[in-house]
Formats: structure tokens, C-alpha cells, sequence
């Protein structure tokens, strides 16, 4: 965006099937000083190609200096994700692919077995408690959601193999990661106190300013 002077960001973060999920279940995924430091200690090979962002950047040379705006649309009207759906049927002949983030095989894999097998974490409680909270659905109908069965046993195998070649480790090897004993990001150098002491330091502002701070619609 820097690089061909584009201001605005559009995003499709959404208040309406995305509003609910807790703060234990989750740590950042831009802070690369955690990523780096748990790379340090577990990683073989250098992440030279690997693209990642400084909290500097993130949170004050792009929003602030660069005057970067990220803008996310749904918020801006009525948004239910169904209503979405059937228009994407209708109009394009859209394929369903079943499941949030199902468009990708690892995230697929990642979110509907390994966290909830790992972690005791089903991303469909959050989202069902969103799309409720947004009128979308009632919870009886998300009660029923949460007794479907995310994967059959052919299909979980397939992706098994298919993640474990990608890894490039056996089968073996990964259920013996996912059995291992849990981790937290804590447990590693991360970006919490730098995070708090910037916010702390933005409220102040917007405290002086009376107005909020930010460039994140």
C-alpha cells in the first residue's frame, strides 16, 4: 500500500459474525517479536523471506505517518453472512466451502481440529455467539450448528497427510505435536508491555484531543 501510495485499506472484519471472542483464546498474530522468539528456540531454517511487521510500524509509522486507513464496509450496513451467501449463489454461481475459513486447507485443519483437539478451543462458539448477538440466528439454531460433526473420518485423514507433507514430517510426527503438552505465547518474548505502555500513552491523547484515536474504522 506504502510502496503504491494507497491510502485505504478494505477489510472484511466484521462486527456481525465476528464481534465475540475471548481474550485467553488468542494473542496477536502481528506481534513478530513472539513469532522470532519462539523461532529461535524451535525453528531450523532463517526467516529472511519471511514478511513481518514491527510494533512500530503496526501501530504508529503506517497508521500514523503513512496515514494509513484500514476501513471495514460491513460495519457500515446491515450485514448477515447467509443473505451474503445466496447473493454469491445467485449471482456468480458461488461454491459454499462449509465452514469459516474452509477456503483454506491448512486454516481448515487448523481451526476445527487442532485448536479444539489441542486446546479445548471451537472457533464455533465465538462465531455462532456473534452472528446471535447480530440477530442473525437464535441460539437454538446455533445449538444445532454446534452438533454437526466438523470433520469425517476420510476427510480428516486426507488433510492429515496433506498438512504432515507440507510440514514435512509423518503422520506419526504430527499427532505426537498435537498430543504434546500446551504452551503459552507468554512463555516467550512478545510485545505486551511495549503494546500496553503505546496504548496507555493513545488514551492519554485522546483523552486531551476528546477524541478517539485510530485508523481502524
Amino acid at each position: 500500500a506504502v510502496k503504491n501510495n494507497i491510502k485505504h485499506i478494505i477489510s472484511g472484519g466484521n462486527i456481525a459474525t465476528e464481534s465475540v471472542f475471548p481474550n485467553s483464546w488468542q494473542h496477536s498474530a502481528m506481534d513478530s517479536i513472539n513469532l522470532r522468539a519462539i523461532h529461535k528456540k524451535h525453528g531450523y531454517h532463517k526467516l529472511d523471506q519471511y514478511k513481518t511487521i514491527s510494533y512500530i510500524d503496526y501501530l504508529l509509522y503506517y497508521p500514523f505517518i503513512k496515514q494509513l486507513n484500514t476501513v471495514r464496509p460491513l460495519n457500515f450496513m446491515p450485514y448477515k453472512k447467509i443473505d451474503a451467501l445466496n447473493t454469491l449463489k445467485n449471482k456468480i454461481s458461488y461454491k459454499e466451502y462449509g465452514r469459516k475459513h474452509g477456503e483454506s486447507r491448512f486454516t481448515k485443519f487448523f481451526q476445527d481440529y487442532y485448536m479444539p483437539t489441542k486446546f479445548n478451543m471451537d472457533n464455533r462458539l465465538p462465531h455462532l455467539s456473534s452472528e446471535i448477538l447480530s440477530g442473525a440466528i437464535n441460539r437454538e439454531e446455533a445449538l444445532l450448528k454446534m452438533k454437526d460433526n466438523i470433520y469425517s473420518a476420510h476427510e480428516l485423514q486426507s488433510d492429515k497427510k496433506y498438512i504432515a507433507k507440507k510440514l514435512n514430517i509423518s503422520i506419526i510426527e504430527l499427532d505426537e505435536l498435537i498430543n504434546s503438552p500446551n504452551h503459552h505465547y507468554s512463555e516467550y518474548k512478545n510485545w505486551d508491555r511495549i503494546y500496553s505502555n503505546l496504548s496507555r500513552i493513545r488514551r492519554m491523547f485522546e483523552g486531551i484531543l476528546k477524541r478517539r484515536i485510530s485508523r481502524y474504522s
